[in-house]
């Protein structure tokens, strides 16, 4: 296959974008962390890293990588295979694998990437029978698979985040609206028994839900009779709100801060939201949020002038995944959700976050980077 590249079409100002954004999230980082330098050192790192595959997988065509979709979605099912027979244990949950080099990683995050490229693929074939009920039987069935194995490693943020992605991609593939009427109706009233279930004792025989995530919906849905599980939570959104309008400053060590008095924990991954509120106040948090905003409206940009639905759905669901966990991250610190951990794009600790985020936004540079005949 020919490469065919016009660099008038490279996008300079989304790759811009996302490395301040990762800058930001350095110097956010290092003062959740304290200042700890092991931690900032492996996030510089990490970062370097992410911008450099970044540039190289943007050179890519991402039209040879979708040939090899099949051996794409195996690899991702080998890796969370392994996570689950012998996978570092944190926490009660077994989320990372130890590889020569690399160290420890969680495969997860980059399942994320090999989802979006399968499914990408797979609908471009079948871009005329979207709505056949064998092909989108064949698709769920595909689907399960991996997100079974994430399900139980437990993950279930991860699980529910790759759920929203593959049905965005379903339907921006062209489902017909009688089908995506349907799979609506159905969600919402799966979601509304798993409501009333907690309303009686007949949350405790839910299968797929451990025993801790069912305690942190009934810190959610109860935060006066389940204080100390939802104390987390509300320390957050107390630390949120008294960064006011202009914040506290980064690195400061006022007795009245949140972040000084140790009373958050993961400050620096899955709460490091509450850090930007407290230290960056009202102000920067808007523009956190803003540039979260610009780079999700980039991408669908690169999506509306991708050359083929392979290429727009690639960018769609890296749009949804972006778009999507920010949400999640941001409406958990501020208590709109229950208590699960997921980082914030670009921002939080963690190198295999960052790793596979970099390495999405470069497939998406590729996409741009497409000739438009």
């Amino acid at each position: 296959m020919k490469i065919d590249y016009d660099f008038k079409y490279y996008n300079f100002s989304l790759l811009i974008l996302i490395v301040l954004m990762n800058v930001c999230g350095i110097l956010i980082v290092r003062s959740a962390a304290n200042m700890d330098e092991a931690i900032v050192s492996r996030q510089i790192i990490g970062s370097l890293a992410g911008v450099c595959a970044c540039i190289i997988v943007s050179f890519i065509d991402y039209r040879k990588l979708l040939k090899y979709v099949n051996l794409i979605y195996l690899v991702c099912v080998i890796m969370l295979a392994a996570v689950k027979l012998a996978g570092v244990v944190r926490g009660g949950a077994g989320r990372w694998i130890v590889l020569p080099v690399l160290g420890q990683v969680q495969p997860a995050e980059f399942v994320k990437i090999g989802i979006i490229l399968f499914f990408a693929a797979f609908f471009d074939r079948h871009k005329e029978e979207v709505s056949s009920p064998r092909i989108l039987l064949r698709a769920i069935i595909l689907f399960s698979v991996p997100a079974a194995l994430i399900l139980i490693e437990p993950n279930l943020s991860t699980t529910i985040i790759i759920s929203v992605i593959f049905a965005v991609i379903v339907f921006c593939a062209g489902l017909n609206l009688r089908w995506v009427l349907g799979f609506a109706a159905a969600a919402a009233v799966m979601f509304g028994a798993l409501l009333y279930t907690f309303t009686t004792e007949l949350y405790q025989h839910i299968p797929f839900l451990e025993e801790y995530q069912k305690n942190r919906i009934l810190g959610f849905l109860y935060p006066d009779q389940y204080a100390s599980i939802s104390l987390q939570q509300s320390r957050s959104v107390l630390a949120i709100g008294s960064g006011e309008l202009l914040g506290k400053g980064l690195y400061n060590t006022d007795i009245s801060s949140v972040k000084a008095g140790n009373f958050l924990i993961e400050e620096d991954t899955d709460f490091i939201f509450a850090i930007i509120g407290e230290e960056l106040g009202f102000r920067g948090s808007l523009l956190i949020l803003a540039g979260f905003l610009l780079i999700i409206i980039l991408i669908l940009m690169t999506a509306s002038r991708a050359k083929d639905t392979g290429g727009k759905l690639i960018c769609i669901g890296i749009a949804m995944w972006i778009g999507f966990q920010t949400f999640v991250n941001i409406a958990v610190a501020t208590a709109i959700f229950p208590n699960t951990g997921v980082p914030l794009p670009f921002i939080s600790r963690g190198v295999s976050s960052l790793l596979s985020i970099y390495i999405g936004m470069g497939i998406v540079l590729n996409v741009g980077l497409q000739k438009n005949k």
